[in-house]
C-alpha cells in the first residue's frame, strides 16, 4: 500500500509539472511606437495557396526582426467590371481559393503570435465589387448620381471596379463593423491596416474601433489609417497613419531638394499629431512599387538603403514592403502574381536586418528626442534618450560629400552601430555617395 501511494504521488507531482495550454505565453501586440511591420503581397509568394507559402516563409520573415505582420486584402475578388484587384471584394467574411482558405489564415495568424509577431489584415470600408450582394440586397447602401438612380464609382478617384458605398446609411455601417468584428473575434487578428481611411467618416471609425476593441476584450488591436488627416487619430482613435509627405518629400530630395526639407516635413507631421500616436515611414509599399521598386527610385541599392535610414530613424514606424528585402529591381503589379527570388541578394536582406535590430535594441533610435542640423546634401540629426546618445548621418548624394560637424561632436570617438568602423571627428567629415552612419557615444 505505502509503494502504491507513493506511486501516485509522484504521478500527481508529474502531472502537475506538465506544460498546460493554460500556462503556454500569450502572444501581446507591442506598443504602437515600438511597432516594425511587414507587408505582405501574397501575389509575390504563390501563384495559389499563397498563405501556406507566407507561413513557409515565416522564419525568414521574423528574423528580419519585425514584429508584426499586415497582409493585404485576401477576400474573395469581384468578377463584375473586375480587374483582379484585391482591393475589390465581393464577401468580407471569406477568403478567395486563389489565397487558400480560413484555416490556412488562422495557421498564419497562429505561426505568428508564435514567432512573437501580430497579425493586421487589409480592410476596404471605403467600398465593394459590383458583384457584392449588398448591391442587389441593400443598393440603398450605396452612393447614388445626382439623379438618385445609379450607384457611381468612388470619386473622384474613377476606380470603375468598384462601387461606392453611402456612410449615411446606418444599417450599412452596423454591416461593416460586424464583418470586421469576425476577424477579430473568430480568427483572432490583432488590427486592421484600413484602405482610403480619409475617404470614409472619422466618425464611422470611431464607432469602429470602439467596438472592435471592446470585442478584443484584454487583447491590444493596433488600427493603421491609410490616410494623413489629422481626425484619423482626434476623432477616429487610429493609433497609425501614413507619412505620405514625408514620402514625396524623400524623392524630391533624392532628386536634388535640400537634404533639410526633411527634416521641415518630419517636423511637419509631427507638430501636430496627439502624444503617443505614429506616422509609418516607408521607401515603399504596395502602390509605389507599382510604379517603381526603391533601387530604382533612390537610384540603386546603396540609394535605397540611405533613404530607409533616412525614413526610419527620425520618428519610428518602420515598415518593410515584402520583396524590398532582397532588392527586387522591378515593379510589382499586385493585380496578378509575380514571383520574387527570396536568395536574390542575402547581402541586402543582412542590411535590413541589422537596421530593424538597432531600431529594436535602442528606443532611442526609433521614439527619442530628436534634434536636427540642417545641411544640403547630408541629412544629420541626434536622437537621444535618458540613456543613450546617437548621431546619424546620411549622404543623399550618389557623390561624395563633406559636412560641418556639429560643434558639440568635434573631437568625439564613437563607433558607427552598423560596420563597427571608428570614427574620430574633426571640424570636417566626409561620407562616401550614399554612405550612412549610425553613431553611439
Amino acid at each position: 500500500m505505502k509503494k502504491l501511494v507513493f506511486y501516485f504521488s509522484i504521478l500527481a507531482t508529474v502531472v502537475a509539472c506538465k506544460p498546460t495550454q493554460e500556462t503556454k505565453q500569450v502572444f501581446e501586440m507591442p506598443a504602437v511606437e515600438d511597432i516594425a511591420m511587414y507587408q505582405v503581397n501574397p501575389r509575390v509568394f504563390a501563384p495559389e495557396n499563397s498563405l501556406n507559402a507566407v507561413t513557409a516563409r515565416i522564419d525568414s520573415i521574423r528574423d528580419l526582426g519585425v514584429n508584426v505582420m499586415w497582409v493585404m486584402p485576401i477576400y474573395p475578388i469581384g468578377i463584375e467590371k473586375g480587374k483582379n484587384s484585391p482591393y475589390c471584394i465581393s464577401d468580407y467574411k471569406a477568403i478567395a481559393p486563389e489565397f487558400g482558405t480560413i484555416e490556412d489564415f488562422k495557421k498564419l495568424t497562429e505561426t505568428c503570435h508564435e514567432h512573437g509577431m501580430g497579425m493586421i489584415l487589409d480592410w476596404v470600408a471605403n467600398h465593394t465589387a459590383w458583384d457584392h450582394p449588398w448591391v442587389k440586397e441593400h443598393p440603398d447602401w450605396y452612393t447614388r448620381d445626382e439623379k438618385a438612380d445609379t450607384i457611381i464609382c468612388p470619386q473622384p478617384w474613377n476606380w470603375e471596379d468598384v462601387a461606392d458605398l453611402n456612410y449615411d446609411n446606418k444599417e450599412m455601417r452596423a454591416a461593416m463593423i460586424d464583418a470586421m468584428k469576425f476577424w477579430i473575434t473568430e480568427v483572432g487578428i490583432d488590427g486592421f491596416r484600413c484602405d482610403v481611411a480619409d475617404g470614409v467618416p472619422a466618425d464611422f471609425w470611431k464607432d469602429a474601433i470602439d467596438e472592435l476593441r471592446a470585442a478584443a476584450g484584454n487583447r491590444k488591436i493596433v488600427m493603421l489609417a491609410e490616410g494623413k488627416h489629422s481626425d484619423n487619430f482626434t476623432v477616429g482613435g487610429f493609433d497609425m497613419n501614413y507619412g505620405w509627405d514625408y514620402k514625396d518629400e524623400l524623392v524630391k530630395v533624392w532628386k536634388g531638394a535640400p537634404a533639410s526639407d526633411l527634416i521641415k516635413a518630419d517636423k511637419a507631421e509631427y507638430d501636430s499629431l496627439p502624444a503617443g500616436k505614429v506616422k509609418l515611414r516607408f521607401t515603399t509599399n504596395h502602390d509605389h512599387s507599382t510604379e517603381a521598386t526603391p533601387c530604382k527610385e533612390f537610384t540603386n541599392d546603396s540609394g535605397a538603403m540611405a533613404a530607409y535610414v533616412a525614413s526610419i530613424f527620425p520618428h519610428g514606424g518602420a515598415l518593410i514592403y515584402g520583396s524590398q528585402e532582397v532588392g527586387y529591381p522591378e515593379p510589382i503589379n499586385f493585380f496578378k502574381y509575380v514571383p520574387v527570388d527570396w536568395t536574390a541578394k542575402p547581402k541586402i536582406y543582412k542590411e535590413y536586418q541589422t537596421l530593424i535590430r538597432l531600431y529594436n535594441e535602442h528606443p532611442a533610435l526609433r521614439k527619442g528626442t530628436l534634434i536636427t542640423y540642417p545641411d544640403k546634401d547630408v541629412l544629420v540629426f541626434e536622437k537621444t534618450d535618458a540613456a543613450e546618445r546617437f548621431l546619424v548621418l546620411v549622404n543623399v548624394r550618389n557623390e561624395p560629400k563633406t559636412i560641418q560637424v556639429p560643434e558639440n561632436w568635434v573631437g568625439r570617438e564613437a563607433d558607427d552601430e552598423v560596420t563597427g568602423q571608428h570614427v574620430k571627428f574633426d571640424t570636417n567629415f566626409e561620407l562616401a555617395p550614399f554612405q550612412y552612419l549610425i553613431l553611439a557615444y
